[in-house]
């Protein structure tokens, strides 16, 4: 296992890896320095031979709370090209996971809201602990959450996130799995004991043919976006970040109260 950095990744005998998000004071939200940390370890996990499963977690109390909104302020400070920059990274991180030849896992407890969402709709099989909340949450800071909108779509079906998307509620684990975001349920104490039911079932089957499978499903879903269209979904979602919407729900964020656009 790696140091003390925002994401932390390793390697079994078997070939299954760990990446964990490593950010617990902030219950894992995501930053620069977390999102340079995943292509890190996906970069890293490519170059190892006899590479089968990657497992997806969080330390802590939490996954995944979406983004540190504390962070989003600061890079909504800056110019259009380093917003779009950051845009282009965060949703390039989604997509490497999404299109991973590797079957992907994520292992959920405690809160998975907004981006956090978005991880998860990219892997392949979802466990969460019976206790584990969700929420898509961009819209009430004044953001959006279009670069995660096509994962989310595959995952839980446009009519659904019409509905999440833009009310922002929290719902649990039991109606996650329902909609399609979470595959499998499961006591807290039993996470990792699921997980290895299910890792087991991946290694048993030939890495290749699941690599060709996955590729296809993919392909079908509609989730291979063109790059015309990726582009345009990075340069909206950096646009947002710099609206006075935003700017205003941010604010209300830090300021802990209800954001102006709210009557009375």
């Amino acid at each position: 296992m790696s140091g003390e950095k925002p994401v932390l990744w390793s390697v079994d005998a078997r070939g299954v890896a760990s990446v964990v998000l490593n950010r617990p004071h902030v219950n894992n939200a995501y930053d620069g320095a977390m999102i340079a940390g995943l292509h890190a370890a996906m970069d890293a996990l490519q170059q190892h031979t006899g590479l089968r499963v990657v497992v997806l977690r969080g330390n802590g109390k939490h996954f995944q709370a979406g983004a540190d909104l504390a962070w989003i302020q600061s890079v909504a400070a800056q110019g259009d090209a380093e917003n779009v920059a950051v845009s282009r990274e965060t949703a390039e991180a989604i997509r490497r996971l999404d299109a991973s030849p590797v079957p992907t896992i994520a292992l959920v407890h405690g809160g998975c809201f907004g981006g956090g969402t978005g991880m998860i709709a990219a892997c392949d099989l979802v466990i969460a602990t019976e206790d584990a909340q969700f929420s898509i949450t961009e819209t009430r800071w004044g953001l959006m959450a279009g670069i995660i909108v096509p994962q989310l779509n595959a995952a839980i079906g446009v009519r659904q996130v019409r509905r999440y998307a833009l009310t922002c509620e929290r719902f649990g684990a039991t109606q996650a799995q329902r909609l399609g975001l979470v595959h499998e349920v499961c006591a807290t104490a039993d996470l990792d004991k699921t997980a290895e039911t299910f890792i087991d079932m991946l290694l048993m089957n030939a890495a290749e043919a699941n690599a060709q499978t996955k590729a296809v499903a993919r392909a079908y879903a509609g989730l291979d976006v063109g790059d015309v269209a990726y582009d345009g979904l990075v340069r909206q979602h950096a646009a947002k970040r710099r609206s006075p919407e935003a700017t205003e729900g941010l604010a209300s964020f830090k300021e802990k109260r209800k954001p102006a656009w709210y009557p009375g």
